[in-house]
């Protein structure tokens, strides 16, 4: 293939024009999915938004809550047809990149007790399972464990 005609993906600042967009993916890969007032709540109180887009594809994104010596990564989504080719990867360290920029000494993470490819993902980042939040989220019958993960910097 040409070098010209090849796309590279980016990382950018999420924006209110991006989120019908962000809200297909996310209703797409989500059983019990944010609304898009979660999205647009967490741009409005500034927290660090971003896409993944190739092409002016959006196909993944993420959402993170930074204090003062800490982060907490709220929600990370990679479109089905972008899943198991390293994206959410990519976009992980991503995060983890900017949390240390920002001097933060850790990043702390939920993910369903059932998530496993995504629990793996975050054990191979470095994460660590320190407690299990019962009942955490809705599950199709009833509540589903959330396990709280923690990355030290």
């Amino acid at each position: 293939m040409n070098s010209t005609l090849q796309q590279t993906a980016e990382f950018r600042k999420m924006y209110s024009s991006d989120l019908d967009r962000v809200i297909l993916i996310e209703r797409e890969i989500f059983l019990f999915p944010w609304s898009l007032g979660n999205f647009a709540d967490s741009i409005k109180a500034g927290y660090v938004c971003q896409v993944l887009e190739q092409a002016d594809v959006i196909f993944g994104y993420g959402i993170m809550m930074m204090s003062p010596e800490e982060a907490h990564i709220l929600t990370i989504g990679i479109a089905a047809d972008w899943q198991k080719k390293g994206w959410g990867k990519k976009l992980l360290q991503h995060f983890i990149q900017h949390a240390r920029g920002e001097n933060a000494k850790s990043i702390f993470l939920d993910v369903r007790e059932s998530n496993h490819g995504a629990a793996q993902l975050y054990k191979q980042a470095g994460f660590q399972h320190i407690a299990t939040r019962k009942g955490y989220y809705p599950a199709m019958c009833g509540r589903e464990d959330a396990l709280v993960m923690q990355l030290m910097l």
